[in-house]
């Protein structure tokens, strides 16, 4: 009986289940048994990570866009099923049925009117592949959130948050089929508004869940306040995200291809035919040479800035957490610079391009990080 009080003592800790005590009608003997339940502090570790998985397949789903667009694969299905599409052609009478489908787009017609099945079939597996891994994001998300829900890992008055994300995967499937659809009406080629569009909401949805996981992780503390370097962080991570909404409209446009030189565009400083197009203002979103020559000047801004960001930041008085995050941001912005001045030297090779936007986004996943180490401290 003394041992069962002790062993009742033991679980009616906070950390472990309160249990049912076993009792034998027969004997005087009682048996008691305990298991573990997660605290508060692991529930909302395990939502954390749950939530950084997801970061990480849209972290794939971008890059995997990356070579869909370059490999111009991007308008190889001419259909969108967002249910009935999970499985690929599996007979020769459906290859035949969607190569039929291709046939009749601007891209086949005006750029791949060679192609056979065989060719046909290398340009669809990459476009399938990208459209799978954005159901498979869905189905990775949903099914934890119900049981976290279920589970209570996730308060009641939180999962409004957790629903806008899941609401915000879906419009971002809807808008990517808004995007291919710009292809396949005269021009084949997508909008590069549209292509833009897409690319922006995925870093949107991945910088929401994110900043969400990272909060669950480093959850701030009553009396925390902004640090000091909080705006001039948030300053730049803003600068860094421009930057990369004014490489959608590089790749929008394929502006990468032409002045294939650096530091000058040819033989120029400031390119001819900068300011050709009327009114003004659609040559920062359609001149190619205007594009290119925007996103040259806010790389290299953003890249100066990233390096006195460094110093200073040296013999600042930052969080332990921001410091790693100070360095990473550096080096992360000397790789991007070495491959984006490689990428635009070599015409966009498809491995380079590629992984210029990759590092786009870990660049942007560093400073994401940095605000949020300074935001509460």
């Amino acid at each position: 009986v003394e041992n069962g009080r002790r062993q009742l003592a033991f679980c009616n800790a906070p950390e472990v289940h309160r249990v049912k005590t076993l009792a034998d009608p027969h004997s005087r003997n009682y048996a008691v048994s305990c298991a573990p339940m997660l605290d508060t502090d692991q529930r909302r570790r395990t939502v954390a990570w749950w939530l950084l998985v997801c970061c990480g397949l849209v972290f794939g789903m971008v890059v995997l866009g990356g070579f869909t667009r370059l490999t111009g694969s991007g308008l190889s299905m001419a259909d969108w099923r967002p249910l009935m599409g999970v499985l690929p052609p599996l007979s020769d009478a459906d290859w035949q049925r969607v190569f039929e489908m291709y046939r009749q787009t601007p891209e086949f017609q005006l750029v791949n009117s060679s192609f056979g099945l065989s060719e046909f079939k290398e340009i669809f597996w990459l476009e399938y592949l990208h459209r799978l891994l954005g159901r498979i994001i869905g189905i990775v998300f949903l099914v934890p959130f119900v049981f976290f829900l279920v589970k209570g890992y996730i308060r009641r008055d939180e999962w409004l948050k957790y629903l806008l994300m899941f609401v915000l995967g879906g419009l971002q499937g809807l808008l990517g089929w808004y995007m291919v659809k710009s292809g396949l009406v005269d021009v084949p080629s997508v909008s590069q508004y549209r292509l833009t569009a897409h690319l922006l909401a995925a870093f949107a949805i991945y910088a929401y869940m994110f900043w969400v996981a990272m909060s669950l992780l480093f959850p701030a503390e009553k009396n925390s306040k902004k640090h000091a370097w909080y705006t001039r962080s948030l300053a730049l991570f803003a600068l860094v995200t421009v930057t990369i909404i004014s490489g959608g409209f590089v790749a929008g446009l394929k502006a990468g291809k032409i002045y294939n030189t650096f530091p000058m565009m040819g033989e120029h400083w400031i390119p001819p035919g900068i300011l050709a197009l009327e009114p003004a203002w659609r040559n920062f979103f359609e001149n190619m040479v205007t594009v290119q020559f925007d996103h040259r000047v806010l790389a290299i801004t953003t890249f100066v800035l990233v390096l006195i960001y460094w110093f200073r930041a040296r013999s600042a008085a930052l969080p332990v957490r921001a410091r790693p995050a100070v360095n990473a941001l550096l080096h992360t912005a000397i790789l991007q610079v070495a491959l984006g001045i490689s990428t635009v030297l070599l015409a966009v090779p498809v491995l380079l391009g590629a992984a210029h936007q990759a590092v786009a986004m870990l660049l942007f996943t560093v400073a994401l990080y940095l605000v949020h180490s300074l935001r509460r401290v």
